[in-house]
């Protein structure tokens, strides 16, 4: 249990401080090509035609196993470098669990990746602006305004709180390193083939609902910290709690508004609402109230809840672990 503490800690300073550095690689890399592989490998020998209506029995048996294969790859491959690293020292093990902690979160990156598009508004520069957000969002960016953009970042990082930070971090904490690869494979999976377009309406659906389930108590503890966060950094912490209430469910996932409910109360904004993606525009249901329009110092705000939130669940996490003990 110490240990598994002191590898959690010295996972999140590394986030911290470096982030995710281009000149590493990056797990989330391979397990993407292992879906990609497997997604390829399964539809050949299954003869899975691509028209969206067309063998909506394998495409949904193909799902299953894509899961399954991608998860046994995603967790063995992480197992066997650990237990080759033991045999040589355990001070290596250590090593290398410290550094594969610190790439199953995304603090720094996410703070580096929003504040592109703060850095871009803050220069009026909404062609940059566009881009960047375009690098952390899935929606059309080409059109959006000031307002959009923001609200774009926002969001971003309101979301990821939960699915980038808090949820692995919750699953290092309960299961160790590997508990965390686990994580990152579904949401890795959710995020590449969780679509209901034509490739994917029933092929995705298996990680779809897995990333829904494994999602379901991480996204709330991440919103009931966020409250706490907002109370500490002295924002509308009562906001928070009262649009948290209302509008958690304001999404068509049961769990992507939870974070950004309590982010939007917080800032006192509106968020969320109709978007395009690729071309086609989606009638969305917003969340919070428009007490005052959203703006470029939102992206600084919204980051520094994803913080604070971060710091009491890692607090919290390792002193029910030492109670544990």
């Amino acid at each position: 249990m110490t240990e598994r503490i002191f590898i959690i800690c010295c996972g999140f300073v590394l986030d911290l401080i470096f982030g995710d550095p281009l000149w590493l690689w990056h797990p989330v890399m391979g397990i993407g090509k292992v879906i990609t592989w497997t997604d390829q490998f399964l539809r050949k020998i299954l003869f899975i035609r691509e028209e969206k209506e067309a063998d909506r029995a394998k495409k949904r048996a193909a799902g299953v196993l894509l899961v399954l294969i991608t998860l046994t790859v995603s967790a063995a491959v992480p197992a066997l470098l650990l237990y080759g690293a033991g045999l040589f020292h355990p001070w290596l093990k250590t090593g290398l669990s410290c550094v594969m902690c610190y790439q199953m979160l995304a603090m720094k990156s996410l703070r580096t990746e929003s504040m592109k598009v703060y850095d871009a508004l803050k220069k009026n520069d909404i062609v940059l602006a566009r881009r960047a957000v375009s690098m952390i969002v899935g929606r059309d960016t080409q059109n959006l305004d000031e307002e959009g953009v923001t609200k774009a970042a926002v969001e971003t990082v309101a979301e990821n709180t939960s699915d980038g930070v808090i949820a692995p971090l919750l699953f290092m904490l309960v299961f160790g390193v590997l508990g965390g690869f686990f994580y990152k494979a579904v949401n890795t999976m959710d995020s590449m083939v969780g679509y209901k377009n034509e490739k994917w309406r029933y092929m995705g659906t298996a990680a779809a609902k897995l990333d829904d389930i494994m999602n379901f108590i991480p996204a709330r503890i991440s919103a009931a910290a966020m409250i706490a966060a907002a109370f500490f950094l002295r924002m509308d912490y009562k906001n928070a709690a009262r649009i948290w209430r209302r509008d958690r469910y304001q999404h068509a996932s049961p769990n992507s508004a939870q974070t950004e409910a309590v982010c939007a109360g917080a800032l006192n904004v509106r968020l969320a609402g109709d978007a395009y993606y690729f071309g086609q525009l989606y009638h969305k249901p917003t969340i919070g109230d428009a007490n005052r329009k959203v703006e470029a110092e939102d992206i600084r705000r919204a980051n520094r809840l994803m913080y604070g939130t971060s710091v009491i669940v890692l607090t919290v996490g390792i002193a029910i672990l030492l109670v544990l003990r």
